[in-house]
């Protein structure tokens, strides 16, 4: 590896909107984030789930398509 030519690597913190405090260590200081695992709706448990199979359902009968 070439010396001289690769960013400091060290210790940071991650804050999250939520006040989730993440230490790590990257090449940036102090990285602000929007949103974490820690309130994520994935992660929480509360997603919403979208029934889609109703609405291709609801196309298919408006255009007269049959289904597979």
């Amino acid at each position: 590896m070439k010396e001289k030519i690769h960013p400091k690597y060290g210790q940071t913190t991650i804050t999250c909107a939520c006040g989730n405090v993440i230490e790590t260590r990257s090449t940036a200081k102090d990285i602000k984030v929007e949103i974490c695992s820690a309130c994520h709706p994935f992660f929480t448990g509360k997603q919403k789930l979208v029934d889609t199979a109703g609405r291709i359902e609801r196309f298919r009968r408006k255009y007269n398509i049959k289904g597979q």
